[in-house]
C-alpha cells in the first residue's frame, strides 16, 4: 500500500512545490492550505506521516502535532517552517515531531527525511504485531483493538507493569477493565505468582473482611480457620473490582495493609507482611466521590497511582468490526457452528449501535447471532430485534454529564463524514445541507477545543 501523506501550508506555492515533489517519489498526497481543513482530516482519516508549516494564522503547526499524536500515537510528523529557531524546533520535539526542516528546504534533505519518517512508522507497527503475535504464542491476555487512544493505554500498562505500583483502572461496566488488569498481572515481573480478583460489591463489609484477611480457627462460632485473599495473592496480585461498593469501615480496614504491607486475620493477634501488587476498579467517577465523601481521598491515593481509563466502545467505533469478529471467532467453535464472517449489513448495524453495555454486551450479541445462524455468515436477521429497529443513534451520558446540544451535533457530524470516507460533499448530502453550511460548521468546529 502507498504510504498515506497529509501537507498541511498556508502558502499556496510552497505547497504545490511539496505535493509535486512527494506525489513522484509514489506517495498517497492529502494536500491543504486550511490547517482547520487540516484538523478534520486528522480526526476523521489514518495518515502515515503529516508535513506541516510551523506559523500559520489561527490555528498553528504546534496544534496540528498535538492533535495528531493524541489522535494517531503511530503518525510521524515533520515541521517545515521558515521561522528556524531553537526554541520552536526544541518545543516541537518534545511534543512528538520527527524532524524539523527549514525553509527554503532542499528536496534531497525532504525526500531523505520522509524516507526516514515512514521507516519508523514501519517498524512501530511491526513491532506492535509481533508484541501481539508474542502474547498470543505464550498464552497472554490479548487486548483487540485497533484505537489509537486504545493502543496509547496498552503502551502505558505495559510501561508500568514491571513497576510493581498500584494502579486504578476507571471505565465504564463492560469495557475491559479486568481485562487490562490481568494484561498488567502478566507483564510485570511477577506473571508466574497468582491473580485474584474479588468484587467489592458482592459482600458486606463483614464477609469482605472475611474473604480477604480470613480468619483463625475459633474466631468465631464454627471457625475452623480459612487464609484470606491477600494471603492467597501473596506473590501476585490482587485485583479489587468495584472498589467504591467498600465500605468506609472496610476502606479503613485496606488502607492499613496497603500502607503497612501486613495483614491480621480476624480472631488472629500478630500480622504477618504480605507482597502484594494491588490493581483496582470501578466504573465510578472517583474524584466525584471523593469530594462528596463516599470514598476516603487517602485511599483514592494510595490506590491511584497510576490511572488507566477505558474509553466507552462508542468512544471507539473503528473497533467494533474487529470485536465481533473476534467475539465470533471465539463463539463459534464453542457452539459448534460454521460461521465464519458477518455481513455488511450487520456490521453497519452494530457500528450504529452505542452500546451502553460495551464489550460485553458486544460480545453477548455475537454469541446470541452465532446461536441462530444456520449458515457461514452473520446476518442483520440474527441480530437483536431492537437493535434492528434502531433508527437512530441513542444519547448517552459521557463522564456522568449530558452533553450538549452544540457536543451533540459535533459529534453527529463527524460520524457522518466517516461514514462518507471524508467526503464533504457526499456528507452534505446525507446531512440534508449543503456544502458550504457543512463546511462552517466544521470550521466552527475546528476553532473550540475538543
Amino acid at each position: 500500500m502507498k504510504a498515506r501523506l497529509l501537507l498541511v501550508d498556508d502558502e499556496k506555492i510552497a505547497l504545490r512545490n511539496l505535493e509535486h515533489v512527494l506525489a513522484k517519489e509514489g506517495y498517497a498526497i492529502t494536500a491543504t492550505q486550511s490547517p482547520a481543513h487540516a484538523l478534520e482530516l486528522i480526526d476523521t482519516q489514518p495518515f502515515d506521516l503529516v508535513l506541516t508549516d510551523l506559523k500559520m494564522d489561527k490555528i498553528d503547526g504546534m496544534q496540528l502535532l498535538r492533535r495528531c499524536k493524541t489522535r494517531h500515537p503511530d503518525t510521524e510528523v515533520i515541521m517545515i517552517t521558515g521561522y528556524a529557531t531553537l526554541e520552536s524546533a526544541v518545543a516541537a520535539m518534545k511534543v512528538g515531531a520527527f524532524h524539523y526542516i527549514a525553509k527554503p528546504f532542499r528536496l534531497d534533505e525532504v525526500r531523505q527525511t520522509v524516507i526516514e519518517a515512514l521507516e519508523k512508522v514501519r517498524l512501530k507497527r511491526e513491532n506492535r504485531a509481533l508484541r501481539a503475535q508474542l502474547d498470543a504464542v505464550e498464552g497472554r491476555t490479548r487486548i483487540v483493538t485497533r484505537d489509537a487512544g486504545m493502543q496509547k493505554l496498552i503502551d502505558m500498562a505495559r510501561q508500568v507493569a514491571h513497576t510493581g505500583c498500584n494502579v486504578l483502572i476507571t471505565g465504564e461496566s463492560g469495557t475491559g477493565k479486568e481485562l487490562f488488569a490481568r494484561y498488567l498481572h502478566e507483564h510485570g515481573g511477577r506473571p508466574d505468582g497468582p491473580f485474584v480478583a474479588v468484587n467489592c460489591g458482592a459482600f458486606n463489609e463483614e464477609l469482605l473482611a472475611n474473604e480477604l484477611f480470613g480468619h483463625e480457627k475459633g474466631a468465631f462460632t464454627g471457625a475452623i480457620g480459612k487464609a484470606g485473599l491477600l494471603a492467597t495473592a501473596h506473590g501476585g496480585t490482587l485485583f479489587l473490582d468495584e472498589v467504591t461498593e467498600m465500605s468506609s469501615g472496610m476502606q479503613v480496614k485496606l488502607l492499613r495493609v496497603l500502607q503497612e504491607r501486613e495483614v491480621q486475620p480476624v480472631g488472629g493477634t500478630k500480622p504477618f507482611k504480605i507482597d502484594v501488587r494491588f490493581i483496582a476498579a470501578s466504573n465510578r467517577n472517583m474524584k466525584e466521590w471523593v469530594a462528596e465523601g463516599r470514598f476516603r481521598q487517602d485511599m483514592y491515593f494510595r490506590l491511584n497511582v497510576v490511572n488507566l481509563h477505558i474509553p466507552p466502545l462508542s468512544g471507539r467505533r473503528e473497533d467494533i468490526p474487529l470485536l465481533a469478529q473476534h467475539a465470533l471467532d471465539r463463539a463459534a467453535p464453542v457452539m459448534g457452528k460454521p460461521v465464519r464472517s458477518i455481513s455488511g449489513e450487520a456490521l453497519a448495524l452494530l457500528k450504529a449501535y452505542d452500546f451502553p453495555g460495551n464489550v460485553r454486551e458486544l460480545e453477548n450479541i455475537i454469541e446470541r447471532g452465532v446461536a441462530l445462524c444456520q449458515g457461514d455468515t452473520l446476518e442483520a436477521t440474527h441480530l437483536p430485534d431492537d437493535l434492528r429497529e434502531l433508527t437512530i443513534r441513542t444519547f448517552r451520558r459521557h463522564d456522568n454529564r449530558v452533553l450538549p446540544l452544540e457536543e451533540q451535533e459535533r459529534d453527529y457530524i463527524h460520524w457522518v463524514l466517516e461514514e462518507a470516507r471524508g467526503n464533504q460533499t457526499l456528507a452534505a448530502q446525507m446531512l440534508g445541507i449543503d456544502r458550504v453550511s457543512l463546511w462552517r460548521k466544521l470550521k466552527r468546529f475546528a476553532s473550540k477545543p475538543a
